[in-house]
């Protein structure tokens, strides 16, 4: 029998980089789903055995070896990721299953470079498999060589009984309704994966005698569920209750309305006869005139068969995993914007790429002989008829979400170029358009787009009205066989496409759209000068930036100076702090880039979910309540202590304006003035950079008096302050849309927060999201933010929106407003009180 007390003590089996699996580069493996343990980016062709043992399971293809240590332990070797894919070209086994092997014995050896021109990652992984029995503590984070201590083992203590044993493999059941709109269609049902996938337990949805994994995205929209439905829910494993819990939850939540679109008529095309006229749907509102262009999707040839299997599963696979990384980078972007519908769209497309249904349909096509082009579209093909055949209109609509997933990997697979032929000014014509397509014809400048099919809900649509893109749908057959380069009207308000405009209504478009395009020129000339408003309080609109691009952006925008300067863009995705020297230079660069004005740089803000892999920290069931910001400063003083000196060394000092994150008490800020006096003074320094502290958990908000006695100024970070006083969590897709600052609590402690520091003469500023929101300005102001700091793009808008305001009607028309109910109430009283122009 296994000794399951005695401890034991393994070793690197690679040479390399440490990484925490929460930072490996796949889904399965980093949410910890196949078991605690730890990473190495290998640098070396040999895997060892980390400690003595019995090979109990090796791969067939040769990339992964489980070895029973002698305590019992089931330790998971996988070398790569995705590495299951090469079928074993580039490795050698050294070892069989049922050997005994020696602690440093060598267990695989692999062609460094062959594996990694051809695999996801090399990351390679150390998993306990029986992680029930089991915990591992991390010995280091550093860069390892093999052989050197790396991991400990701990035996977990348990009294559990032998029936207590068993329920690990219980299976537990739940019902509930269904709360999503339209019900399960690719958006919700990739919110269920992702919750499915955080647990150990396998869960499984059932609705009309059918029944779909929780991990296919495919597989539940194939249930048709309806909305209102009630479906059952099974979860079967170590943690099945959590899970079903979790699971339930998330079903009963429904996400935000998608879209404000006009209903469709019952049938639009049951108008009255007008010649020249095509009539649809309207899907974003907006008036444009352009030359008519259309748009072809892309077409294969017949396909010969007799392909070679290999090289044809290799080119999906490349292709496969260059379209993921195009998604993770349109998400990086969209959850940098904070543009959460598009995030929703996107997050949906990166689920169904990797859907099992898709990619083992594709994988059998290719087995019978198909091309990997072919394979692929077969795949998207067949799913797309099984949602149209389901009878719901909702799930119909999202078969374009699958046909934009055909098209962005047959460009991957036939190397077609991705930007389309298109004039700026264009009014595009389609069958139908993909949110990928949307995304590049609206950064090619295009006036408008138009669809023979479509719908208003679909995710294209909700792209559209998020660009301000005019977009009309369902216009039938005849748009397609229109003249190209026609000058049209695209009347999307009235749901009218003009097909023979006269002179005089092309005249009449023009001039509309010159006086918008003339107001967006003024406000930019303007955007250098200071914003005041109508009774002349000044308001400075500064902007938020990560490196010197962005703050030379800035300043040729009209900024007044930097608001946010976020650190963090120093320390991520790397191995090595950066030292002393490298930060002085990127804070110096980004004080040169903005001339005479003045930057507020924050202090680094990581710790809880934003781990670095050279900073070792623990694992936290919450982190967002646990360290991060300023806490980190009390466990790791050296590195808020290095980045002081940083700035100490920037010139002029008097320009840099040191923000403290996540703080919550005036002991924590007085420390830290403390602590940069005695730097200053061991630099030989005179001067005293100002020190200020943000306002982003109540606690510093309802203290914001005698931090302002303190502090030289406040600066608001409403996205976090949001999430702390709901009690949301802002990045959940299911609630994400009611995280909303201009919630009347918020207001409350905003203007508590202006109250405190009047008293002490302090100004407050606010560099979170609401800042760049045109509609919350005037209550900013009127509840005493004098400083707003925004997107670069942003600052031409939000000082011509300062300018037409008079600050003492705001400040009487927001205390009003904190005493309404909610976050809707207040954003109706502001449509009522200052419109948008």
């Amino acid at each position: 029998m296994p000794n399951n007390n005695k401890e034991l003590t393994l070793s690197a089996p690679l040479s390399g980089p440490v990484l925490t699996l929460a930072n490996v580069p796949d889904a399965v493996f980093a949410s910890g789903a196949m078991g605690d343990g730890i990473a190495i980016d290998p640098l070396n062709d040999t895997l060892y055995a980390p400690c003595a043992g019995e090979v109990i399971h090796v791969a067939r293809t040769g990339h992964a070896v489980t070895l029973r240590a002698d305590n019992g332990a089931e330790l998971l070797l996988h070398l790569g990721l995705d590495t299951v894919e090469l079928q074993g070209d580039g490795f050698s086994m050294l070892v069989k299953e049922g050997a005994r092997v020696s602690h440093g014995q060598p267990l695989l050896r692999y062609d460094l470079d062959k594996v990694a021109q051809r695999c996801k990652s090399l990351v390679s992984l150390l998993v306990i498999t029986n992680g029930e029995h089991f915990q591992a503590r991390p010995i280091t984070l550093k860069a390892v060589k093999v052989g050197e201590p790396l991991l400990h083992i701990l035996a977990k203590t348990s009294n559990r009984t032998q029936d207590q044993e068993q329920d690990v493999s219980l299976e537990v059941f739940g019902q509930v309704r269904i709360a999503h709109r339209g019900g399960l269609h690719a958006r919700p049902a990739a919110l269920i994966r992702q919750t499915a996938q955080g647990f150990k337990s396998r869960s499984h949805l059932h609705f009309g005698g059918k029944s779909a994994s929780c991990d296919s995205v495919m597989g539940m929209m194939g249930l048709a569920v309806t909305e209102h439905a009630e479906v059952h829910v099974s979860s079967r494993g170590s943690d099945a209750e959590a899970a079903l819990q979790a699971l339930l939850a998330t079903l009963s939540t429904a996400l935000a309305e998608e879209t404000q679109a006009v209903a469709p008529p019952t049938n639009p095309h049951r108008r009255a006869a007008e010649d020249g006229v095509l009539h649809g749907v309207c899907a974003a509102p907006g008036l444009a005139t352009g030359p008519l262009v259309r748009l072809k999707g892309i077409q294969l040839p017949p396909d010969p068969g007799g392909h070679d299997i290999e090289d044809q599963r290799r080119r999906l696979s490349n292709a496969l995993e260059h379209v993921s990384q195009e998604i993770r980078l349109t998400l990086d972007d969209t959850r940098a914007r904070r543009h959460r519908d598009e995030e929703a769209i996107f997050s949906a497309h990166l689920a169904l790429l990797e859907d099992p249904l898709l990619l083992d349909a594709a994988r059998v096509f290719i087995e019978q002989g198909s091309a990997a082009t072919h394979a692929w579209s077969r795949s998207i093909d067949a799913q797309c008829q099984v949602l149209q055949q389901l009878g719901n209109t909702l799930l119909a609509e999202r078969a374009n979400d699958l046909r934009d997933l055909r098209q962005r990997v047959l460009r991957a697979l036939l190397g077609e170029a991705w930007q389309f032929d298109v004039p700026p000014g264009a009014i595009v014509a389609a069958q139908e358009l993909t949110p990928s397509d949307l995304l590049q014809l609206s950064a090619q400048g295009v006036a408008g787009v138009c669809m023979a099919e479509g719908g208003a809900t679909s995710h294209v649509a909700i792209l559209a009205r998020g660009k301000g893109l005019p977009c009309l749908v369902a216009l039938g057959d005849d748009l397609l066989g229109r003249e190209p380069g026609t000058s049209v009207v695209l009347d999307a308000d009235g749901g009218r496409l003009e097909l023979a405009p006269s002179a005089e209504r092309l005249t009449q478009v023009r001039h509309e759209q010159a006086q918008r395009t003339a107001r967006r020129a003024e406000q930019h000339a303007l955007a250098h000068t200071p914003a005041q408003t109508r009774d002349g309080i000044t308001v400075d609109v500064a902007a938020n930036v990560a490196s010197s691009v962005d703050a030379a952006q800035a300043l040729a925008n009209g900024a007044d100076g930097v608001g946010l300067l976020r650190t963090e863009f120093l320390f991520v995705d790397r191995h090595t702090a950066p030292d002393q020297a490298e930060q002085r230079q990127a804070y110096q660069a980004v004080l040169d880039a903005m001339g005479d004005k003045p930057v507020i740089i924050r202090t680094i803000d990581v710790g809880g979910d934003k781990q670095l892999a050279y900073l070792p920290l623990p694992t936290e069931a919450n982190p967002v309540l646990g360290l991060r910001g300023i806490r980190l400063a009390q466990v790791q003083p050296q590195l808020l202590d290095q980045q002081l000196r940083a700035l100490l060394q920037t010139r002029p000092l008097n320009r840099c304006r040191i923000l403290l994150p996540m703080v919550t008490e005036v002991d924590e800020l007085l420390h830290i003035r403390q602590r940069l006096e005695a730097l200053a003074t061991e630099m030989g320094v005179n001067e005293r950079p100002q020190l200020g502290v943000m306002i982003e958990v109540p606690a510093a908000a309802l203290l914001a008096e005698q931090l302002a006695e303190q502090a030289d100024f406040l600066s608001i970070g409403t996205n976090d302050l949001s999430q702390y006083t709901l009690a949301m969590d802002r990045d959940h897709a299911g609630l994400a849309a009611r995280v909303d600052a201009l919630h009347p609590a918020l207001l409350r402690l905003i203007a508590q927060t202006c109250a405190g520091a009047a008293k002490h003469g302090r100004w407050v500023g606010v560099c979170g999201a609401l800042a760049s929101d045109p509609l919350a300005t005037p209550v900013l102001i009127g509840l005493g933010v004098r400083e707003l700091s925004v997107s670069p793009p942003q600052i031409g808008e939000i000082k011509d929106r300062v300018r037409h305001l008079d600050a003492v009607q705001c400040a009487r028309l927001s205390a009003e407003l904190l005493n309404l109910g909610s976050a809707d109430a207040v954003r109706r009283a502001c449509h009522q009180h200052w419109p948008l122009g």
